[in-house]
C-alpha cells in the first residue's frame, strides 16, 4: 500500500485495486501548488474526518470529476448526497466492509462545521484495514482516553496523527496519543500549513526518537510504503 502526502492532512492511498482520498485540501493550501494537481486525481473514495475547510475545500470537485463515493459522518454525507454526490453515510464506533477492505468510524475530540457555519456533524477519525495492513487516521483531535480502545481491535502499522498543536493535539501528546495506540510508527499532519500550526521539525523528531518511536515527516507529494 503506498501512502502519499498530499500536504496539511491530505493523503492519497493506492492499495493493489483501489484509491483513497483523505481530507483534500489542496487547491488552496500554498505550500501544495506546483506540486499538487488535483485534476490528477482519481480516487475511488473520499474519505472526510469533518467539515472544516482545511479538510473538505476540494471534496466536492474531485468527487464530480472521479465519481469518487464519499465516506464521512451522516452530517457530511447527507450534505453531499444533496448535491449530487455519491456519498456513504456513518457514525461514531460503526464498522462496515467496502469492496477495498473495512473501515470503522472512531471518535474524535474537536469541532466540526462546512464554511458557511452549518451543522457538520461530529468530528471522527478512520480505522482502515486493507490488504492485510491496519492503519489509524485520527483526524483533527485532541489525545483522548478512547484512543486506547483501538488496540482492543486491532494491531496498527501506521497511525497518521496531528502535531501542529493550537487545533489539535501537538507533539507531546501525540507521543502518549502512539502509547495509547500501542503504535510506533507515526505520520505527521497538520502541521506547518498555518502559522499557527508551524513546528521544529527536528525537535519533533527527537522527541519521538527518545520516546523510541519513529516520526515520519514526507514532504508534500512524498510516499510511503505499509
Amino acid at each position: 500500500m503506498k501512502i502519499t502526502f498530499l500536504g496539511h492532512a491530505s493523503f492519497y492511498i493506492e492499495t493493489d485495486n483501489h484509491k483513497l482520498l483523505i481530507d483534500p485540501f489542496i487547491s488552496g493550501n500554498e505550500k501544495a501548488k506546483g506540486i499538487i494537481d488535483i485534476n490528477t486525481l482519481d480516487p475511488d473514495y473520499i474519505l472526510v474526518t469533518h467539515a472544516h475547510q482545511d479538510h473538505i475545500l476540494d471534496v466536492e470537485e474531485i468527487a464530480k470529476k472521479s465519481g469518487a463515493t464519499i465516506i464521512s459522518n451522516y452530517e457530511i454525507a447527507t450534505h453531499y448526497e444533496n448535491k449530487g454526490l455519491k456519498a456513504h453515510p456513518m457514525n461514531h464506533g460503526g464498522r462496515r466492509k467496502f469492496d477495498f477492505g473495512t473501515l470503522k468510524y472512531v471518535n474524535a475530540i474537536h469541532t466540526s462545521s462546512f464554511p458557511d457555519g452549518s451543522y457538520g456533524g461530529q468530528p471522527g477519525g478512520f480505522l482502515i484495514s486493507v490488504d492485510g495492513k491496519n492503519i489509524y487516521v485520527a483526524g483533527d483531535t485532541a489525545l483522548t482516553m478512547d484512543m486506547k480502545l483501538i488496540p482492543l481491535s486491532v494491531t496498527l502499522d501506521l497511525a497518521i496523527m496531528p502535531i501542529g498543536d493550537n487545533f489539535t493535539m501537538g507533539v507531546d501528546d501525540a507521543i502518549v496519543a502512539s502509547d495509547f495506540v500501542e503504535c510506533n510508527k507515526i505520520l505527521g499532519c497538520h502541521y506547518d500549513t498555518f502559522g499557527y500550526i508551524v513546528i521544529d521539525h527536528d525537535e519533533a523528531l527527537e522527541k519521538f526518537k527518545k520516546a523510541g518511536k519513529t516520526l515520519l515527516l514526507p514532504k508534500i507529494g512524498e510516499s510511503i510504503e505499509v
